[in-house]
């Protein structure tokens, strides 16, 4: 995000929904979540900004106890890609923590890594091949196949 003398500092403008994400009550951390989800479906900031935001999102993602707050923080991940690339190195913690994400978490993450259009998430993503659940192979097999795809579509504008 900028304004007309530059870059806005990230814990300038978002200091409460930054620190909500480590609150000891789920409800908020879910709606901290939920609002950068919005920002982060905007196209007002920055690549640079974004992937902080989405750093932070990725913890949390990974570490919550809560199904509901990893959603929420997923989503906003997913929400991230419209306009922005985020590196296998940013989104890659994602992989360890899968195996113990429900099939709902597991189409947000398989989505992210596909994304990232980088081989090194093609280990992470195998095992979901064999996967019980059909629409977790079915998604495990397109985000394969997105990174297998020669030139990655640019974030719609």
């Amino acid at each position: 995000m900028s304004t007309a003398d530059g870059p806005v500092g990230l814990t300038t403008v978002f200091p409460d929904v930054i620190e909500a994400l480590t609150d000891h009550d789920p409800r908020r951390r879910d709606l901290a979540a939920e609002t950068l989800d919005d920002v982060l479906r905007g196209s007002a900031l920055d690549t640079d900004t974004a992937r902080l935001l989405v750093g932070h999102l990725v913890r949390l993602a990974v570490e919550d106890p809560v199904t509901g707050v990893r959603e929420s923080a997923l989503n906003a991940i997913g929400g991230a890609l419209r306009h922005h690339r985020l590196p296998f190195g940013l989104v890659g913690p994602l992989g360890p923590a899968m195996r113990t994400m429900t099939p709902e978490l597991l189409l947000h993450s398989l989505f992210v890594l596909g994304a990232t259009h980088d081989e090194r998430a093609r280990p992470l993503l195998e095992p979901f091949l064999r996967h019980p659940d059909p629409e977790v192979r079915a998604e495990t097999r397109l985000a394969m196949d997105e990174i297998t795809a020669a030139s990655p579509p640019p974030p719609s504008a």
